[in-house]
């Protein structure tokens, strides 16, 4: 998947709008919206993240020698 893509956009508002959910409509605590917002951005970050990690590598066409 294409960092930034189409694909990638649409995975990271699905994945802050459950996590906003989540948070906001289980906390009973004062400050719930900006609990969830920081949750909920925190989870795209680190998608972002993991996905730029995993196509690091994708296309490299020298690996590691004795890998294993």
């Amino acid at each position: 998947m294409k960092l930034f893509g189409k694909n990638h956009l649409i995975i990271c508002i699905i994945t802050f709008t459950i996590l906003f959910l989540m948070n906001y409509l289980g906390n009973n605590e004062a400050d719930k919206l900006q609990r969830a917002l920081m949750i909920g951005a925190a989870g795209v970050i680190g998608l972002s993240i993991g996905l730029l990690i995993m196509n690091r590598g994708k296309d490299d066409k020298t690996p590691p020698h004795d890998f294993d």
